[in-house]
């Protein structure tokens, strides 16, 4: 089965650019472009692609508005193309839900190991780009979220609790099994359990409260 793309980018040349990259990898397919976030959010309910490359400054409809409205309605992983500078737009789409983020300068390589890496539920694009985002956005929040009593996490298990910890330092479901000794799919057991106990919309937004939380 190929991993269906719907690529969101107003820059006509970026865009061209990223589908030429994608369409030559092996298991990828394009399924739609999009100019703007009101036409991306159109595209991924009328395609139902598995994920959305998602710019975040875009005519119209932003990519972060973008990205909430395809989270909330369960449409598809949003993976977003942004700068080192971690600005509110970047806070903005880590709130909304966002699966991860991906360096626009990133070479094809990153580019389509970043898509592959989302679409197989490891939504941490780790190194370079989310554990300094998830460090920096701990950090510099300016109101701490609901969630932040650490009496939120007495709805998980023990070992609910460790795979949330290694959430929190970028860990992809491949390094979390080989530390926690448990297989892979068991790990992506236990991530949907806790989101899913914590209300959380996604990976990233688990490690940002294991952050907080000092897990």
């Amino acid at each position: 089965m190929s991993i269906r793309v719907v690529i969101a980018e107003d820059q006509s040349a970026v865009r061209a650019g990223l589908v030429l990259i994608l369409r030559s990898a092996d298991g990828i397919e394009v399924a739609g472009e999009a100019g703007d976030g009101e036409e991306a959010v159109g595209l991924a309910r009328q395609l139902c692609p598995d994920l959305v490359l998602m710019d975040v400054q875009m005519p119209r409809l932003d990519g972060v508005s973008a990205t909430r409205q395809i989270v909330a309605e369960g449409l598809a992983d949003v993976l977003v193309l942004t700068t080192f500078d971690l600005d509110e737009y970047v806070f903005g789409a880590l709130r909304a839900g966002a699966a991860g983020f991906l360096l626009k300068d990133s070479d094809a390589a990153g580019l389509v190991e970043a898509v592959r890496t989302v679409a197989r539920g490891d939504g941490l694009i780790a190194p370079a780009v989310t554990r300094r985002l998830i460090a920096e956005f701990a950090a510099t929040r300016p109101v701490k979220s609901p969630n932040c009593d650490p009496s939120v996490l007495d709805v998980l298990t023990r070992r609910e609790r460790e795979v949330l910890g290694c959430l929190g330092e970028g860990l992809s479901n491949a390094e979390i099994a080989g530390r926690l000794t448990m297989a892979e799919a068991t790990v992506k057991t236990h991530v949907s359990r806790l989101l899913g106990k914590l209300k959380l919309r996604s990976r990233v937004q688990a490690a940002v409260l294991a952050q907080e939380l000092d897990i």
